[in-house]
């Protein structure tokens, strides 16, 4: 299935500002606003918080999957897509990074 499709089956993210990712030592590594151009990786995050409670390597797999064509473009050229880079970086063994949803106002 394209990311589109799989895009449509997750949970809605229009109560999110924007998710931060933390490191171990709850330092804020990455930020992903609810905007155009970054709505798919909210979803994508949101969805991977909820089901295995942080970005692990199960969950990064799991991203990888929902990410389809992006995944494979990701690979090819680093830098392109960070947040699939993350996922690839945790799946190769990177520490697990906490997620804080911030809600919308």
């Amino acid at each position: 299935m394209s990311f589109a499709e799989n895009l449509k089956k997750l949970p809605g993210i229009s109560h999110l500002a924007a998710i931060n990712l933390l490191d171990a030592e709850g330092n804020v590594v990455a930020v992903i606003e609810n905007k155009a151009g970054s709505q798919g990786s909210l979803a994508v995050y949101n969805h991977l918080a909820q089901t295995y409670g942080s970005i692990n390597v199960e969950a990064a797999k799991k991203g990888l999957e929902i990410f389809a064509e992006h995944t494979e473009d990701a690979r090819l050229h680093a830098g392109k897509h960070p947040n699939i880079d993350r996922l690839l970086a945790v799946e190769a063994g990177q520490p697990a990074l906490r997620v804080k949803h911030v809600f919308a106002v």
